[in-house]
């Protein structure tokens, strides 16, 4: 790590929402390529990321002794993801080393990723869990598999991929994994899943008929997770192993995953007890930094 903080903008953004991105973070440096630099004014310092890597000069001793003078602590804010701002404006959720490292190996720990696994990167990069896709991938040594531009809506495209690349581990929305998965059904093309073992929904409420479309296609020795958690837990906080038996009118959210906590509260803010109404809190280990430069809503 050079000890800087990363920050993930959207091409797809409006060009106001990106500059306002870059002035709330309080950016330095800004790396773009040949499809994103004509976005941003001449005052902004840019990097061409083109440019970077065309340049094949080996690293110097100098280099190597300023890197090595760079002290990254557990507690350091390691990257920024902005919330959607559907209920406002979009805050800037903090995580800091530590909250990503961690929850990479609790969730590693759970789901068996191991690194011989192959991972379709599919979640774009304005949500927390493209990190968990790229780099969380790489820290457990499995391999990161890459998408052509819109390739995670062109089924034809990604049915490919899934085949020919033995795809053993696929994330996404329960709507694109219902949808992809009646594509697979309808045109006869469910062996482009044979070689995944581990199935995750995560991000919206995980629909019955999803369970069904699992169930119908039947992929062989595949373990399907239903996952939860809110941006400022980190990703994922609650795992739930879902079997074709499954209760199809309440789909647990399932328990913590290890080093995390929950627990429902009441309005009197104690435990609620069985059936009665409360509100979900998350501890532990991915519980992020705070809303920069918003300690009020933090």
């Amino acid at each position: 790590m050079a000890g800087g903080v990363y920050c993930s903008l959207s091409p797809r953004d409006p060009q106001h929402r990106l500059h306002a991105f870059i002035q709330q973070t309080q950016s330095r440096l800004l790396f773009v390529h040949w499809l994103t630099k004509m976005k941003f004014n001449d005052d902004i310092l840019s990097a061409d990321i083109h440019s970077i890597l065309a340049n094949n000069n080996v690293m110097s001793d100098t280099d190597f002794d300023r890197l090595s003078k760079i002290i990254v602590k557990p507690n350091d804010i390691a990257f920024i993801i902005f919330t959607s701002g559907s209920t406002g404006i979009p805050k800037a959720i903090q995580y800091r080393h530590e909250n990503f490292i961690r929850f990479i190996y609790s969730f590693g720990s759970v789901t068996t990723l191991k690194s011989d696994d192959l991972v379709v990167q599919i979640v774009r990069c304005t949500y927390d869990g493209h990190l968990r896709q790229i780099v969380g991938i790489f820290l457990i040594g499995a391999t990161c598999v890459m998408l052509r531009p819109r390739g995670m809506t062109d089924f034809d495209y990604l049915a490919d991929v899934l085949y020919n690349k033995q795809i053993t581990h696929f994330s996404t929305v329960p709507v694109l994994l219902q949808t992809f998965f009646s594509f697979l059904i309808q045109y006869k093309r469910i062996y482009a899943v044979k070689y995944l073992r581990l199935l995750c929904s995560a991000g919206e409420a995980l629909p019955s008929k999803l369970i069904d479309l699992v169930q119908e296609i039947n992929i062989h020795n595949c373990i399907f997770w239903n996952l939860y958690g809110p941006a400022e837990a980190t990703i994922v906080s609650t795992f739930y192993r879902l079997h074709p038996m499954a209760n199809r009118q309440s789909i647990s959210i399932g328990t913590p995953l290890a080093n995390y906590q929950c627990m429902v509260i009441n309005e009197f803010l104690q435990q609620s007890i069985t059936n009665q109404d409360g509100e979900l809190f998350i501890g532990g280990v991915g519980v992020f930094a705070g809303y920069l430069g918003r300690d009020d809503l933090t």
